[in-house]
């Protein structure tokens, strides 16, 4: 049976907010990534639901992608809590560039959030009483981390691991590496053999061995041929602004995404045009059953 220790729980958000992972122990309290910014709101309730008169004094992000730390601001300005992400980051969070932060790179909203120190390889956190190891977990994101804890076999593995797959590797987008790393932190993942997983997205996990050989099939999929994890990406991205806005007229989407530089990119390394590549995305999730098409509202329907 899949059991985690009493002083963590996981508030497993979906798809537009990643999960947190929230510790509460006599020393200290502690919350791991913080949701999308539309989510922030939530966040902070269900936060101070389980906190009641307790502040929140730790907040670690795995990685500075907009879903897993657009509540900060709203956490911080509420609990004053320290702040921690990763040391690549430091530099473009404290001039706040955010098209090296990539949100004007993707099209997402992040409020503006400041940080008290950085996190790196090598590192260990003390949270919910146990010693938890910090890994770079390049792939998905360069600069991303996960948390690793020995002593119970717990792994908050951020977007390198899910039960079905990984985050899209957006590095390999704009020509730079990423499918290797990706495959390395699969590959450490498999050496450290957690007992539970606890990913950014989805339910926790004990089927460790089953979730990586699926990644495994995955990454080779994409590798083989790197157009198909620019389709990927794009159809993600589409999915986000979808599952933020509910609906959305497709030529000002086309107009909205089709100018950001990720997109862009995608659409250079598949020879498409934006238009064409986002419109062939919006009928993919139409497909798939994640939307629906009404004239030229694209609507959402989870």
């Amino acid at each position: 049976m899949m059991q985690l220790p009493a002083c963590m729980q996981v508030f497993e958000r979906g798809w537009l907010s990643s999960n947190n992972i929230l510790f509460i122990d006599e020393q200290q309290t502690a919350l791991v990534d913080s949701g999308y910014f539309s989510h922030a709101p939530q966040t902070l309730a269900l936060i101070q639901h389980s906190l009641g008169d307790r502040k929140l004094d730790l907040l670690v992000n795995t990685h500075l992608h907009s879903d897993h730390c657009g509540g900060n601001a709203a956490l911080q300005r509420h609990y004053a809590c320290r702040t921690l992400i990763p040391i690549a980051d430091a530099a473009a969070v404290a001039l706040w560039d955010e098209t090296t932060l990539t949100y004007t790179a993707t099209g997402q909203r992040c409020e503006r959030f400041s940080f008290d120190a950085a996190i790196q390889h090598g590192d260990e956190l003390r949270l919910g009483g146990m010693d938890w190891q910090v890994l770079a977990a390049p792939g998905h994101d360069p600069h991303s981390m996960i948390l690793y804890c020995a002593q119970e076999g717990i792994l908050i593995s951020a977007d390198a691991l899910w039960e079905n797959g990984f985050g899209v590797i957006f590095p390999e987008l704009e020509g730079e590496s990423g499918f290797a790393e990706q495959a390395a932190i699969l590959q450490v993942i498999r050496e450290l053999n957690p007992r539970i997983v606890i990913p950014g997205h989805g339910p926790a996990f004990s089927n460790v061995a089953v979730a990586l050989q699926r990644a495994e099939s995955r990454l080779d999929y994409l590798s083989t041929d790197p157009r198909r994890n620019a389709r990927n990406a794009v159809k993600v991205m589409l999915a986000f602004i979808l599952l933020e806005f509910q609906q959305l007229s497709l030529a000002a989407t086309i107009s909205q995404l089709g100018s950001t530089r990720l997109v862009m990119s995608s659409a250079r390394l598949l020879c498409l045009e934006t238009d064409l590549l986002i419109s062939q995305m919006a009928n993919e999730l139409v497909t798939a059953g994640a939307a629906r098409l009404e004239g030229d509202l694209l609507i959402s329907t989870r």
